[in-house]
Protein backbone atom coordinates (compact mmCIF):
# COMPACT_ATOMS: atom_id res chain seq x y z
CA UNK A 1 0.00 0.00 0.00
CA UNK A 2 1.35 3.27 -1.04
CA UNK A 3 2.10 6.31 0.69
CA UNK A 4 0.67 10.00 -0.29
CA UNK A 5 3.47 10.74 -2.17
CA UNK A 6 4.74 7.61 -4.03
CA UNK A 7 3.96 6.56 -7.07
CA UNK A 8 2.38 3.33 -8.63
CA UNK A 9 4.70 1.34 -10.56
CA UNK A 10 2.44 0.74 -13.78
CA UNK A 11 5.07 -1.59 -16.04
CA UNK A 12 2.55 -4.73 -16.24
CA UNK A 13 -0.51 -4.60 -18.81
CA UNK A 14 -2.22 -7.86 -17.54
CA UNK A 15 -2.17 -11.24 -16.52
CA UNK A 16 -0.68 -13.30 -19.57
CA UNK A 17 -1.17 -17.10 -20.30
CA UNK A 18 -0.64 -19.89 -17.59
CA UNK A 19 0.64 -23.50 -18.34
CA UNK A 20 -0.73 -26.49 -16.36
CA UNK A 21 0.55 -29.51 -15.77
CA UNK A 22 -1.76 -32.47 -15.96
CA UNK A 23 -1.14 -36.22 -15.31
CA UNK A 24 -4.21 -36.79 -17.91
CA UNK A 25 -3.70 -34.86 -21.55
CA UNK A 26 -6.46 -36.20 -22.90
CA UNK A 27 -8.81 -36.48 -20.71
CA UNK A 28 -7.89 -32.27 -19.28
CA UNK A 29 -7.97 -31.36 -23.20
CA UNK A 30 -11.18 -32.99 -23.72
CA UNK A 31 -12.37 -30.84 -20.19
CA UNK A 32 -10.94 -27.76 -21.69
CA UNK A 33 -11.97 -28.01 -25.34
CA UNK A 34 -15.05 -30.08 -25.20
CA UNK A 35 -16.52 -28.53 -21.83
CA UNK A 36 -15.50 -25.44 -21.98
CA UNK A 37 -15.21 -24.74 -25.42
CA UNK A 38 -11.44 -23.52 -26.05
CA UNK A 39 -9.90 -23.84 -29.54
CA UNK A 40 -6.62 -25.88 -29.64
CA UNK A 41 -4.05 -23.49 -31.35
CA UNK A 42 -0.82 -25.79 -31.64
CA UNK A 43 0.15 -29.18 -30.24
CA UNK A 44 3.94 -30.00 -29.59
CA UNK A 45 5.19 -33.00 -28.20
CA UNK A 46 3.64 -33.52 -24.53
CA UNK A 47 2.09 -30.10 -25.24
CA UNK A 48 -1.11 -28.43 -26.33
CA UNK A 49 -1.96 -24.72 -26.39
CA UNK A 50 -5.12 -23.34 -26.09
CA UNK A 51 -7.11 -20.04 -26.37
CA UNK A 52 -10.79 -18.90 -25.17
CA UNK A 53 -12.54 -16.84 -28.26
CA UNK A 54 -11.75 -13.82 -26.84
CA UNK A 55 -8.35 -13.94 -25.96
CA UNK A 56 -6.51 -11.12 -28.15
CA UNK A 57 -2.96 -13.11 -28.37
CA UNK A 58 -2.78 -16.40 -29.48
CA UNK A 59 -3.18 -18.35 -26.64
CA UNK A 60 -3.53 -18.11 -23.01
CA UNK A 61 -3.11 -21.48 -21.78
CA UNK A 62 -0.72 -24.16 -22.33
CA UNK A 63 -1.19 -27.88 -21.35
CA UNK A 64 1.37 -30.24 -20.47
CA UNK A 65 1.60 -34.11 -19.68
CA UNK A 66 2.93 -34.62 -15.98
CA UNK A 67 3.54 -37.10 -13.17
CA UNK A 68 1.44 -34.30 -11.28
CA UNK A 69 -0.99 -31.25 -11.76
CA UNK A 70 -0.37 -27.92 -10.64
CA UNK A 71 0.96 -24.72 -12.36
CA UNK A 72 4.38 -25.01 -14.25
CA UNK A 73 4.38 -21.41 -13.99
CA UNK A 74 2.38 -17.89 -14.59
CA UNK A 75 2.60 -14.96 -16.29
CA UNK A 76 2.44 -11.18 -16.80
CA UNK A 77 2.48 -9.17 -20.44
CA UNK A 78 4.66 -5.92 -19.37
CA UNK A 79 3.24 -2.15 -21.38
CA UNK A 80 6.35 -1.97 -23.38
CA UNK A 81 9.64 -3.61 -23.68
CA UNK A 82 11.59 -0.66 -21.29
CA UNK A 83 9.20 -1.63 -18.91
CA UNK A 84 10.24 -5.03 -18.95
CA UNK A 85 13.24 -4.49 -18.65
CA UNK A 86 12.82 -2.33 -15.43
CA UNK A 87 11.02 -5.25 -13.97
CA UNK A 88 14.04 -7.37 -14.62
CA UNK A 89 16.21 -5.11 -13.24
CA UNK A 90 14.15 -4.73 -9.65
CA UNK A 91 14.26 -8.33 -9.54
CA UNK A 92 18.00 -8.39 -9.79
CA UNK A 93 18.63 -5.66 -7.85
CA UNK A 94 16.56 -6.92 -4.89
CA UNK A 95 17.62 -10.75 -4.16
CA UNK A 96 15.12 -12.00 -7.10
CA UNK A 97 17.01 -12.98 -9.80
CA UNK A 98 16.12 -15.27 -12.15
CA UNK A 99 16.57 -16.30 -15.63
CA UNK A 100 15.72 -15.38 -19.43
CA UNK A 101 13.66 -18.07 -21.61
CA UNK A 102 13.77 -18.22 -25.26
CA UNK A 103 10.52 -17.32 -26.84
CA UNK A 104 7.57 -20.09 -27.15
CA UNK A 105 5.13 -19.91 -29.61
CA UNK A 106 4.67 -16.34 -30.63
CA UNK A 107 5.47 -15.09 -27.05
CA UNK A 108 8.65 -13.33 -27.21
CA UNK A 109 11.44 -14.25 -24.80
CA UNK A 110 10.53 -14.40 -21.36
CA UNK A 111 11.95 -13.74 -17.81
CA UNK A 112 11.32 -16.34 -15.46
CA UNK A 113 11.53 -15.92 -11.58
CA UNK A 114 10.10 -17.08 -8.16
CA UNK A 115 7.73 -15.31 -5.47
CA UNK A 116 8.36 -15.90 -2.15
CA UNK A 117 6.61 -18.70 -1.93
CA UNK A 118 8.03 -20.18 -4.56
CA UNK A 119 5.75 -20.34 -7.62
CA UNK A 120 7.28 -19.96 -10.81
CA UNK A 121 6.30 -16.61 -12.81
CA UNK A 122 7.65 -15.60 -15.83
CA UNK A 123 7.50 -11.54 -17.66
CA UNK A 124 7.15 -10.74 -21.25
CA UNK A 125 5.93 -8.61 -23.86
CA UNK A 126 6.87 -9.25 -27.76
CA UNK A 127 3.28 -11.01 -28.40
CA UNK A 128 1.32 -12.62 -31.80
CA UNK A 129 -1.66 -11.53 -32.13
CA UNK A 130 -4.54 -14.41 -32.62
CA UNK A 131 -5.47 -13.75 -36.63
CA UNK A 132 -8.42 -15.54 -36.86
CA UNK A 133 -8.90 -17.90 -39.88
CA UNK A 134 -11.85 -18.72 -42.46
CA UNK A 135 -14.97 -19.74 -40.46
CA UNK A 136 -13.48 -18.35 -37.03
CA UNK A 137 -13.60 -14.03 -38.22
CA UNK A 138 -16.15 -12.21 -36.74
CA UNK A 139 -18.33 -9.65 -38.42
CA UNK A 140 -17.73 -7.31 -36.12
CA UNK A 141 -13.99 -6.80 -36.77
CA UNK A 142 -13.01 -5.13 -33.74
CA UNK A 143 -13.47 -9.18 -32.04
CA UNK A 144 -11.18 -11.30 -31.75
CA UNK A 145 -12.78 -14.05 -33.73
CA UNK A 146 -16.35 -15.25 -33.95
CA UNK A 147 -18.69 -15.94 -31.08
CA UNK A 148 -17.69 -19.81 -29.92
CA UNK A 149 -21.01 -20.96 -28.43
CA UNK A 150 -19.83 -23.98 -27.85
CA UNK A 151 -19.73 -25.77 -24.01
CA UNK A 152 -19.52 -23.51 -21.08
CA UNK A 153 -18.12 -20.91 -23.78
CA UNK A 154 -15.77 -19.63 -21.72
CA UNK A 155 -14.43 -16.30 -22.99
CA UNK A 156 -11.32 -15.17 -22.19
CA UNK A 157 -8.79 -16.04 -19.03
CA UNK A 158 -9.37 -13.81 -15.88
CA UNK A 159 -7.41 -14.96 -12.80
CA UNK A 160 -5.61 -17.25 -10.78
CA UNK A 161 -5.34 -17.96 -7.08
CA UNK A 162 -2.64 -19.43 -5.48
CA UNK A 163 -1.86 -21.10 -2.19
CA UNK A 164 0.62 -19.09 -0.16
CA UNK A 165 2.53 -19.63 3.39
CA UNK A 166 2.80 -16.28 3.88
CA UNK A 167 0.22 -14.00 2.12
CA UNK A 168 1.23 -10.64 3.33
CA UNK A 169 5.37 -11.57 2.37
CA UNK A 170 3.49 -12.33 -1.27
CA UNK A 171 1.28 -9.31 -1.52
CA UNK A 172 4.22 -6.76 -0.82
CA UNK A 173 6.57 -8.77 -3.17
CA UNK A 174 3.87 -7.74 -5.94
CA UNK A 175 3.04 -4.17 -4.81
CA UNK A 176 6.82 -3.20 -4.07
CA UNK A 177 8.39 -4.41 -6.96
CA UNK A 178 5.59 -4.39 -9.56
CA UNK A 179 2.76 -1.83 -8.80
CA UNK A 180 -0.02 -4.42 -8.43
CA UNK A 181 -3.05 -2.87 -6.43
CA UNK A 182 -4.63 -4.69 -3.71
CA UNK A 183 -8.24 -4.65 -3.80
CA UNK A 184 -9.15 -6.92 -0.35
CA UNK A 185 -7.50 -8.44 2.08
CA UNK A 186 -8.70 -11.09 4.76
CA UNK A 187 -6.82 -10.63 8.25
CA UNK A 188 -6.91 -13.67 10.77
CA UNK A 189 -8.30 -13.95 14.27
CA UNK A 190 -5.01 -12.41 15.56
CA UNK A 191 -5.08 -9.33 13.10
CA UNK A 192 -1.60 -9.99 12.65
CA UNK A 193 -1.36 -12.06 9.77
CA UNK A 194 -2.96 -12.21 5.98
CA UNK A 195 -5.35 -15.22 5.09
CA UNK A 196 -6.53 -13.63 1.57
CA UNK A 197 -5.18 -11.21 -0.94
CA UNK A 198 -6.72 -10.21 -4.11
CA UNK A 199 -4.85 -8.04 -6.75
CA UNK A 200 -5.03 -6.86 -10.23
CA UNK A 201 -2.59 -4.86 -12.15
CA UNK A 202 -5.81 -3.24 -13.46
CA UNK A 203 -9.04 -2.04 -12.57
CA UNK A 204 -10.09 -5.33 -12.47
CA UNK A 205 -10.93 -6.29 -9.34
CA UNK A 206 -8.53 -9.29 -9.32
CA UNK A 207 -5.89 -10.98 -11.58
CA UNK A 208 -3.80 -12.65 -9.17
CA UNK A 209 -5.34 -13.88 -5.32
CA UNK A 210 -3.03 -14.90 -2.60
CA UNK A 211 -4.82 -17.85 0.10
CA UNK A 212 -3.48 -19.02 3.31
CA UNK A 213 -1.68 -22.57 2.51
CA UNK A 214 -2.76 -25.47 4.93
CA UNK A 215 -0.23 -27.94 4.20
CA UNK A 216 3.51 -28.36 4.43
CA UNK A 217 3.40 -27.79 0.32
CA UNK A 218 4.77 -24.33 -1.37
CA UNK A 219 4.38 -22.79 -4.64
CA UNK A 220 0.55 -24.81 -5.37
CA UNK A 221 -2.29 -23.89 -7.04
CA UNK A 222 -5.55 -22.97 -6.03
CA UNK A 223 -7.33 -22.69 -9.02
CA UNK A 224 -7.77 -21.49 -12.37
CA UNK A 225 -10.18 -18.95 -13.64
CA UNK A 226 -11.74 -17.78 -17.40
CA UNK A 227 -14.55 -15.75 -17.61
CA UNK A 228 -17.95 -15.45 -19.41
CA UNK A 229 -20.17 -13.21 -19.85
CA UNK A 230 -22.90 -13.18 -18.22
CA UNK A 231 -24.72 -15.32 -14.99
CA UNK A 232 -26.97 -17.79 -17.23
CA UNK A 233 -23.67 -19.07 -18.70
CA UNK A 234 -22.07 -19.96 -15.46
CA UNK A 235 -25.16 -21.76 -14.35
CA UNK A 236 -25.32 -23.26 -17.81
CA UNK A 237 -21.51 -23.95 -17.29
CA UNK A 238 -23.08 -26.49 -14.19
CA UNK A 239 -25.53 -28.28 -16.31
CA UNK A 240 -22.19 -29.00 -18.77
CA UNK A 241 -20.46 -30.38 -16.11
CA UNK A 242 -22.66 -32.33 -14.05
CA UNK A 243 -23.88 -34.56 -17.48
CA UNK A 244 -20.07 -34.95 -18.13
CA UNK A 245 -19.63 -36.46 -14.32
CA UNK A 246 -16.91 -33.40 -13.66
CA UNK A 247 -16.72 -33.19 -9.95
CA UNK A 248 -18.50 -29.96 -9.22
CA UNK A 249 -16.84 -29.08 -5.72
CA UNK A 250 -18.87 -25.51 -5.35
CA UNK A 251 -21.21 -23.12 -6.29
CA UNK A 252 -23.26 -21.92 -8.81
CA UNK A 253 -22.95 -19.27 -6.05
CA UNK A 254 -21.09 -15.71 -5.25
CA UNK A 255 -18.62 -14.71 -4.06
CA UNK A 256 -18.19 -11.96 -1.14
CA UNK A 257 -14.59 -10.76 -2.23
CA UNK A 258 -14.40 -9.11 -5.36
CA UNK A 259 -18.25 -10.37 -5.33
CA UNK A 260 -18.19 -12.53 -8.56
CA UNK A 261 -20.69 -15.81 -9.41
CA UNK A 262 -18.63 -19.04 -9.35
CA UNK A 263 -18.69 -22.40 -10.48
CA UNK A 264 -15.54 -24.21 -8.96
CA UNK A 265 -14.79 -28.02 -10.57
CA UNK A 266 -11.84 -30.22 -11.18
CA UNK A 267 -10.80 -31.09 -14.11
CA UNK A 268 -9.86 -34.81 -14.80
CA UNK A 269 -6.13 -34.17 -13.85
CA UNK A 270 -6.92 -32.55 -10.87
CA UNK A 271 -6.40 -28.56 -11.41
CA UNK A 272 -9.51 -27.07 -9.75
CA UNK A 273 -10.92 -24.75 -12.17
CA UNK A 274 -13.52 -21.65 -12.07
CA UNK A 275 -15.77 -20.74 -14.51
CA UNK A 276 -16.60 -17.04 -13.39
CA UNK A 277 -18.55 -14.15 -14.61
CA UNK A 278 -18.63 -10.51 -12.88
CA UNK A 279 -16.29 -9.32 -10.33
CA UNK A 280 -16.11 -5.49 -9.35
CA UNK A 281 -14.12 -2.78 -11.47
CA UNK A 282 -12.52 0.08 -9.20
CA UNK A 283 -12.21 3.27 -11.55
CA UNK A 284 -10.45 5.35 -8.20
CA UNK A 285 -6.72 5.79 -8.67
CA UNK A 286 -6.96 6.16 -4.88
CA UNK A 287 -8.79 3.33 -3.67
CA UNK A 288 -7.40 1.75 -0.94
CA UNK A 289 -7.95 -1.64 -0.20
CA UNK A 290 -10.65 -3.06 2.36
CA UNK A 291 -9.22 -5.44 5.01
CA UNK A 292 -11.81 -7.56 6.24
CA UNK A 293 -11.35 -8.77 10.10
CA UNK A 294 -11.68 -12.46 10.72
CA UNK A 295 -15.07 -11.97 12.81
CA UNK A 296 -16.46 -9.66 9.42
CA UNK A 297 -15.24 -12.96 7.03
CA UNK A 298 -17.41 -15.30 9.48
CA UNK A 299 -20.43 -13.71 9.30
CA UNK A 300 -20.56 -13.84 5.33
CA UNK A 301 -22.39 -10.74 4.84
CA UNK A 302 -22.69 -12.17 1.30
CA UNK A 303 -25.19 -14.70 0.20
CA UNK A 304 -24.70 -18.47 -1.47
CA UNK A 305 -23.76 -21.84 -0.96
CA UNK A 306 -21.53 -22.76 2.36
CA UNK A 307 -17.81 -23.51 0.64
CA UNK A 308 -16.61 -27.31 1.67
CA UNK A 309 -14.12 -27.40 4.14
CA UNK A 310 -11.93 -28.98 1.43
CA UNK A 311 -11.92 -25.81 -0.94
CA UNK A 312 -9.84 -24.69 1.57
CA UNK A 313 -6.69 -27.35 1.28
CA UNK A 314 -6.69 -28.89 -1.71
CA UNK A 315 -4.36 -27.39 -4.14
CA UNK A 316 -2.13 -28.67 -7.38
CA UNK A 317 0.40 -30.57 -6.97
CA UNK A 318 -1.42 -32.45 -3.54
CA UNK A 319 0.54 -32.14 -0.55
CA UNK A 320 0.47 -33.09 3.42
CA UNK A 321 -2.11 -31.41 5.24
CA UNK A 322 -0.47 -28.99 7.98
CA UNK A 323 -3.13 -27.91 9.65
CA UNK A 324 -6.96 -27.18 9.64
Amino acid sequence: MLDDDAERVRDLAHLGHVSLLTPDLDQTRHYFVGLLGMDVVEESGDSLYLRAYGDYERWSLKLTRSQHAGAEYVSWRAVSPRALRRRVAWLEDNGHAGRWVPAELGKGRAYEFEDPDGHTFRLYYETERYAAPDGKRAVIPVNVQAYAGRGANVHRLDHINLLAQDVRGCREFWEAGFGLRTYEIIQDSTGQSEVGAWMSSSIQGHELIYTQEKTTGSGRLHHLAYAVDTREEVLRAADIMADAGIYIEAGPSRHTAIQGFYLYTREPGGNRIEVANGGYLVFAPDAQPYVWTAAEWAAKPGWGAVIPPEFHIYGTPVAEVAHV
